[in-house]
């Protein structure tokens, strides 16, 4: 793992991270697309086809994508139109620090599993939100999406308004 973060981050500038999990690409590729609501953010729209808009909303704080890639099974690549990240104790700066960083899942069968190289290009440790959202993909990418595919139940955000 630190060997593809290390390699990515010499290549493209921001957050990368790998996981292998105990799943199909296919079964991955409908986790990182249709049911992302289950390990992301339950309050979002699903991911169907190229040049479909997608809001992840966390109370607040929301974020704009747009799809740019999608290779069934193989490659999703969402593109951040509009952001509007506010976080209690964080600079009003990191507001709009998203916009236009790219998130990419890329999937590979790997011995009866599948290896996730995940990259949030852009996401530097110069932004001022770069710890709170290092923390957050460690948690939900790392975490939730792994635990979502390996055991049918992952740990989304549920929106503390009402």
């Amino acid at each position: 793992m630190i060997n593809f973060t290390m390699r990515i981050n010499a290549l493209i500038p921001g957050y990368a991270r790998q996981i292998v999990v105990t799943a199909t690409p296919a079964i991955t590729f409908q986790a990182l697309t249709a049911e992302i609501d289950q390990w992301w953010t339950t309050n979002c729209n699903v991911i169907t086809q190229v040049g479909d808009r997608v809001t992840f909303r966390f109370d607040s704080t929301y974020w704009v994508m747009e799809v740019v890639r999608l290779s069934e099974n193989r490659l999703i690549e969402l593109l951040c139109i509009e952001a509007h990240h506010l976080h209690e104790g964080l600079p009003a700066s990191i507001e709009k620090e998203w916009e236009g960083t790219k998130l990419k899942w890329a999937l590979k069968a790997v011995d009866g599993a599948t290896q996730v190289d995940f990259i949030h290009e852009g996401l530097v440790s110069e932004l001022d939100c770069y710890e709170i959202c290092e923390q957050g993909w460690n948690f939900y990418f790392a975490s939730s999406l792994k635990e979502y595919l390996e055991t049918g139940r992952g740990s989304p955000y549920q929106s503390a308004e009402t």
